[in-house]
């Protein structure tokens, strides 16, 4: 956010260290033992259970709810685990609201579902707590696995091969593992360290080397993976960001929202990250939502989210939106970015009303303009860095399967794969599938 912090109007320490630290508590507090046991009581306990087919890892939900029910919150976290071993951060950032919730029968017939992803949390973090690793590698089978990327996927890919008796080394281009998990959340939903913590407690599986800033094209080349490992997983992400295409995108002031929470999320003192007074916001997904939040919790007077189409086509969910929105967030449905208007820095942004006709979005020519001295482009994200030879779709490395690319040894998944929702709860079981997979093809 170089550009943005030496901007005009954006300034650090809009708020005392006290005023952040209780406006970036954690979201949902975490249960208590009585409270789990209250919370999993409500559970139905479906034979057909709808919530286990809309979780993108298929957990056996209404089984982990009843092992917490009959005090069992350590063979609960196993039992989510087997499944999705970053359960613990999933807990804490899964649109359950989408998922596993909104498909619960609890939500059908009275509107109010079993709180799942806090009962989830509730196991995880007590068998964290203890420092236990609830799995055991396999014996060594001699074979060497790279995975590039140590996101959600990456991870989740080198624990399920790990565990298997092979032994992975995680390539991350970046000074610290975690991916999106570490980088690209709301620090109000993943507090004291999570992140870094599940990573080191996954480790503990054994197996594993992870080397960091080393990033493929720079440090590393598809090539010579391959000559040196029996197979190849990557998970790198999506490290470009689409463009306005508006006039002054170029002034100061205007950042990448991706860069913004980054930073965030690594400042060891948050009274010194800068902030506008008058933050826009220009995307309708959950990067928008977490930049434009996070921007008043750090004392922006006015944040405006604003999204070219209405309501019901943001990818952020209604929570989501409810949530900026209780926060002081005002939310803009059809308008899109036309100029960013200042003298060398951003001062306000000219926003023109949308309409979609045929189901095409076009201009309306009505124009408006809102004040911004900060202007966050959270607009998509895009693949960068893809070795040569592999075959892409729709700008994504093309995958089939369990994540095999069209080159032989090579898999891939996560948000630069093809198929899914970018969502970690995708992303790593796109991983855990693809090391089935590799797993398969190293032991045949």
């Amino acid at each position: 956010m170089a550009q943005g912090s030496m901007a005009p109007g954006i300034h650090p320490g809009r708020l005392s260290s006290d005023q952040l630290a209780e406006n970036f508590e954690d979201l949902h507090a975490p249960f208590a033992p009585h409270e789990a046991a209250v919370a999993a009581d409500r559970c139905y306990f479906c034979y057909d259970a709808p919530c286990v087919t809309a979780c993108p890892t298929a957990i056996d939900i209404p089984l982990f709810i009843r092992q917490i029910q009959t005090g069992q919150p350590e063979n609960a976290a196993k039992t989510i685990f087997d499944q999705n071993i970053l359960g613990g951060m999933c807990a804490r950032v899964c649109p359950t609201e989408t998922l596993c919730e909104e498909a619960c029968v609890r939500e059908t017939a009275e509107g109010k579902p079993v709180e799942i992803g806090r009962l989830q949390r509730f196991a995880t973090d007590t068998m964290m707590a203890q420092g236990v690793h609830p799995f055991e590698r396999a014996a060594r089978t001699g074979k060497r696995v790279a995975v590039v990327g140590a996101g959600p996927a990456g991870l989740a890919c080198a624990h399920r091969l790990a565990m298997k008796g092979h032994d992975v080394v995680i390539h991350e281009a970046r000074e610290n593992p975690g991916g999106l998990n570490e980088y690209g959340i709301a620090a109000y939903k993943t507090v004291g360290g999570f992140a870094e913590a599940e990573v080191d407690w996954l480790l503990k599986i054994g197996g594993i080397t992870v080397e960091t800033g080393k990033a493929l094209g720079r440090d590393l080349s598809l090539e010579g993976l391959k000559a040196d490992f029996d197979a190849v997983f990557l998970s790198i992400g999506l490290g470009g960001v689409n463009a306005l295409r508006a006039d002054g995108e170029d002034k100061s002031g205007v950042a990448n929202a991706v860069d913004f929470i980054a930073e965030l999320r690594q400042a060891d003192d948050l009274t010194k990250l800068p902030v506008g007074r008058n933050v826009v916001v220009i995307g309708g997904g959950m990067t928008a939502v977490d930049a434009a939040v996070q921007s008043k919790l750090l004392g922006a007077e006015n944040v405006t989210i604003a999204y070219r189409r209405g309501r019901e086509a943001m990818s952020a969910s209604r929570y989501e939106q409810d949530l900026a929105a209780s926060k002081g967030v005002k939310l803009m449905f059809n308008v899109q970015p036309v100029a960013v208007h200042g003298n060398g820095a951003a001062v306000e942004v000219e926003l023109e009303y949308t309409t979609t006709e045929g189901g095409k979005l076009t201009g309306t020519g009505e124009t408006l303009r809102i004040a911004a001295d900060q202007v966050f482009k959270a607009i998509g994200q895009t693949l960068e860095g893809a070795p040569s030879g592999l075959t892409l779709d729709g700008g994504k490395i093309a995958v089939t399967g369990a994540g095999r690319t069209s080159v032989d040894g090579v898999w891939a998944g996560g948000d630069c794969a093809t198929g899914g929702d970018d969502l970690t709860v995708t992303a790593v079981a796109e991983g855990r599938d693809a090391a089935e997979d590799i797993h398969a093809g190293l032991m045949a």
